[in-house]
């Protein structure tokens, strides 16, 4: 059984607010890891809160493109966060060859200077990367196609699905590259309203689980009506559960 995080993105007016309440809170659920978001600038709320809880951050969310890397992955070693995954390349880079390439390029260079700190880079997909097509085939398999061994692949299987794409076909074919999922359920509306707990919507949540058994499960939610930490909890029992 792969292990169980959470994106700290999902609880982010929490955490904003009670930074070291929120990771007890959802070390009470049972998680073991969390997925925190903006690695520099939550580095002090993250250096006291991760041991006092009793929580690590095996992956981060950061800008890596046209950021200060160094900054990020000195952070990011200092926390013990062995992946720092750049969570968004906008839609308007995804529409031809030549884009998707640079960005490649701008990944591998980036894990480059991440192997300097002991830390992996990956990269994190939205709908676009799957909905926009190049020579017949989705945008994120053809930079996945031109990423080095050394960048990993976190997959958003909602936003995968949600884009048109075959989920667990996806993460087959991606193999071992996908080292990380993000597990969220919903109608798949691409404003992500309507978003549930795993289990509960449109997304072929078993299946996922079978194409990427060693891969890090992270419990996602972008926005959700009702209590979230509940939410986030009946997640956490879909995937104990899962795995009995």
């Amino acid at each position: 059984m792969s292990e169980l995080s959470v994106q700290l993105y999902s609880v982010r007016d929490a955490f904003a607010a009670d930074p070291d309440g929120t990771l007890r809170r959802l070390a009470a659920i049972g998680f073991t890891h969390v997925e925190p978001y903006g690695v520099v600038e939550n580095a002090e709320a993250l250096r006291a809160g991760l041991p006092a809880s009793g929580l690590t951050a095996p992956t981060a969310h950061a800008r890596l493109l046209g950021a200060d890397q160094h900054a990020v992955f000195a952070t990011a070693a200092e926390l013990g966060i062995g992946l720092v995954i750049d969570p968004m390349v906008g839609p308007e880079r995804w529409q031809d060859a030549a884009d998707v390439a640079s960005t490649a390029d701008a990944l591998n260079a980036a894990a480059k200077l991440a192997a300097e700190h002991g830390v992996r880079v990956g990269y994190h997909n939205h709908w676009w990367e799957l909905e926009s097509r190049i020579d017949g085939r989705g945008a994120f398999e053809v930079l996945a196609g031109q990423l080095d061994p050394a960048v990993a692949l976190e997959v958003d299987t909602y936003w995968a699905t949600a884009g048109g794409e075959d989920a667990p076909a996806l993460l087959r074919r991606l193999g071992e590259r996908v080292r990380a999922i993000h597990v969220k359920d919903g109608g798949l509306a691409t404003d992500a309203t309507g978003q549930v707990p795993a289990g509960q919507g449109s997304v072929p949540i078993a299946e996922v689980l079978e194409a990427a058994p060693d891969a890090l499960r992270v419990v996602e939610f972008d926005a959700f009506d009702g209590d979230l930490f509940a939410a986030i909890a009946a997640s956490h029992a879909f995937l104990a559960g899962a795995h009995r």
